[in-house]
């Protein structure tokens, strides 16, 4: 009688004739790999209470809920692809990335697979794109030719596909949980109070060269009437300019002209 090992380690599809020795054994390592897998998570299944406690205590940390989200003009907000991971890592027995199938250089363009796996239940999502070697700039697209930019930015749209693969297996109320739980605490902050945390946020936007005039159009209220929400929404921005996803020019495409603007006072706009 064939035991367990004998399964996992004895490949179940025939090889056929043609492949080489060394390709035939990474594909029994393969299958032998992918079944391992599975009795193992079958064998050790998550602690459904341990991992909501987990996502909880995760998302109560700063340093995760400050990149919990992203924000990208025209096409929208949501839940990151590192808030992904962060809980398909929680949740565990889940198996997901990126898979480059082809590059075509001649082309210009690359097919990738994205996909996430519960090992556990056996639910799979998967997505295939084929990913143009360009990069858009304003509202042209310039081609790319460096061998590092087209990895980079298969591995760009790759990781986007990826969160929507992770979310699509991951349970509905989890991430919606998670992603409350990280907007509560981008709106406490650090235990600063709502005018340091405003100051700080003013600073910071200075020096990527947004003004106050420009947060307040965005916000349509004056500094002293912003919230700890407001705040939340403004670190979310900042945080996607930071990362590429955006450009502060296209978030805060208007200036009013201020005081500060025809005095060249800086103290002027600080006081506004």
């Amino acid at each position: 009688m064939t035991n367990a090992i004998d399964r996992l380690t004895t490949p179940q599809v025939p090889i056929p004739a043609h492949l080489g020795q060394a390709t035939a054994i990474e594909q029994s390592r393969a299958v032998a790999e992918v079944q391992a897998a599975v009795v193992v998570a079958q064998q050790c299944p998550r602690d459904m209470v341990r991992a909501w406690a987990e996502m909880r205590a995760a998302c109560g940390r700063l340093s995760l809920a400050s990149r919990a989200f992203y924000a990208v003009p025209n096409r929208g907000h949501g839940p990151s692809v590192h808030l992904a991971r962060e809980l398909a890592r929680i949740w565990g027995n889940l198996d997901y990335g990126v898979r480059e199938l082809r590059r075509d250089d001649t082309a210009g363009e690359s097919e990738v697979q994205a996909f996430a796996w519960d090992q556990q239940t056996n639910v799979r999502s998967t997505r295939s794109l084929i990913v143009p070697h360009a990069r858009m700039a304003g509202k042209e697209r310039r081609k790319l030719v460096d061998l590092t930019d087209v990895y980079l930015n298969n591995q760009n749209v790759g990781a986007r596909a990826v969160r929507e693969c992770l979310f699509t297996v991951l349970p509905a109320d989890f991430v919606a949980e998670a992603q409350e739980l990280c907007r509560r605490t981008i709106e406490h902050g650090d235990g600063k109070p709502l005018d340091e945390r405003i100051a700080d946020m003013v600073a910071a936007f200075a020096g990527i060269g947004v003004r106050v005039p420009q947060i307040e159009d965005r916000l349509e209220r004056k500094r002293g009437q912003w919230t700890a929400a407001d705040v939340a929404d403004l670190g979310v921005v900042f945080s996607s300019i930071n990362r590429g996803e955006t450009t502060a020019a296209d978030e805060f495409p208007t200036a009013r002209v201020t005081a500060a603007d025809v005095t060249g006072d800086q103290r002027a706009e600080v006081a506004a």
